[in-house]
């Protein structure tokens, strides 16, 4: 027995180190197609302009995330809006709402929230143990958008 642990150890792990560095040099091979053209900076920026315009207004995208909060039981107690100042032709309307009800309602929400309204971006957020199943939060998230 012990001279098979002696020879049979040392090649499992030489074979090992083998794997391991033909996955990292695989790893590291470029994905890209060879048939597609690489992107131009200028059409990247286009691409982020068209996903950003979209015909809802800020009003709309604020009255579906209050709509969101109904819906998932998490209670709206105030908000703030504010305009950033950017250059360019982008927009960001920073939202800061204090919410209260559970962790899994509060989740539900920013979850349903960052899925339907594609243009909004969840910045920071702060939790705080109000008591057995109860959590207070304070979301900062911004809408981003193209002026019109």
């Amino acid at each position: 027995m012990g001279l098979s642990r002696r020879f049979f150890f040392p090649q499992c792990r030489t074979r090992w180190k083998e794997r391991q560095g033909a996955n990292a040099r695989r790893s590291w091979e470029p994905t890209r197609p060879a048939s597609k053209a690489p992107d131009t900076a200028a059409a990247k920026v286009a691409a982020v302009y068209r996903f950003l315009e979209k015909p809802e207004a800020t009003t709309d995208w604020l009255a579906r995330l209050h709509g969101m909060g109904a819906a998932t039981g998490v209670q709206i107690l105030s908000a703030r809006y504010k305009t950033q100042p950017a250059e360019g032709d982008i927009v960001r309307y920073e939202i800061v709402l204090p919410v209260s009800g559970s962790y899994l309602q509060i989740r539900d929400f920013l979850k349903r929230s960052l899925a339907e309204i594609p243009v909004l971006s969840l910045d920071q957020l702060s939790l705080k143990r109000e008591g057995p199943g109860a959590v207070q939060a304070e979301l900062r998230l911004t809408l981003h958008m193209v002026k019109s």
